[in-house]
């Protein structure tokens, strides 16, 4: 079935009557929603904000600090969040880049026009479309729809998901249906997680499931 803005918007709203505001991306400031985004790759939240918590207790959550931490020790500091090593050089790259291209003045790449800025952070070594693009609507603050695995499995279950199964038409999917609103498009991704999260599991929940009146397989599931 192709998705309409009234069924995506019905969808949004029996989300977000379920589960309320979700308040992300939980961070202080835009350089730490972008270190949360490269730690979060295959990584459970909890274990991230360990690694943030270790990175600032030493005074490394800037990108200045992250260009005079050897990888070794960055490395043992975000041990929490798994790929540790993998991931300490993804967090130099960032900075290195940063370094370069603007002086390491984060506002200066934050004030980039949407396309400019997706462009330069996937040049980035380790950063990909979603954490791209979770870059540019949490910390740029810019509206851009996320895109992860909890979107495509619910998006799956309820018959929206698009013949192609890759990262663009899904968020077309989004982009063509919806106001291009930053605020929306934030809350409707955390909301999207949160119910990945709690009920359209890998092993679904159907039973206590906000969108069963919606979803083609709520009945098969329950």
């Amino acid at each position: 079935m192709r998705p309409t803005t009234e069924t995506l918007l019905d969808i949004y709203h029996r989300l977000l009557a379920c589960y309320g505001p979700q308040h992300w991306w939980p961070a202080e400031d835009a350089f730490e929603v972008i270190v949360g985004a490269i730690l979060t790759q295959s990584a459970a939240w909890s274990n991230v904000e360990k690694a943030i918590a270790n990175l600032k207790a030493p005074g490394a959550l800037t990108a200045q600090a992250l260009l005079g931490t050897p990888v070794d020790e960055l490395s043992a500091l975000i041990h929490s969040c798994g790929y540790h090593n993998a991931k300490a050089r993804k967090l130099k790259a960032f900075a290195e880049r940063l370094h370069s291209r603007y002086g390491g003045d984060l506002e200066r790449l934050l004030d980039e026009d949407t396309t400019s800025l997706r462009q330069w952070l996937l040049s980035v070594h380790g950063i990909g479309e979603e954490t791209a693009d979770s870059i540019i609507l949490y910390a740029a603050g810019k509206p851009v729809f996320v895109v992860d695995a909890y979107t495509r499995r619910i998006l799956r279950r309820l018959g929206l998901a698009p013949p192609t199964d890759s990262y663009g038409p899904f968020q077309a999917l989004f982009m063509e249906n919806l106001p291009r609103d930053e605020a929306l498009y934030n809350e409707y991704h955390a909301l999207l997680v949160r119910h990945g999260k709690e009920a359209c599991r890998t092993t679904p929940r159907c039973s206590d499931c906000c969108l069963r009146q919606v979803c083609p397989q709520g009945w098969a599931f329950a």
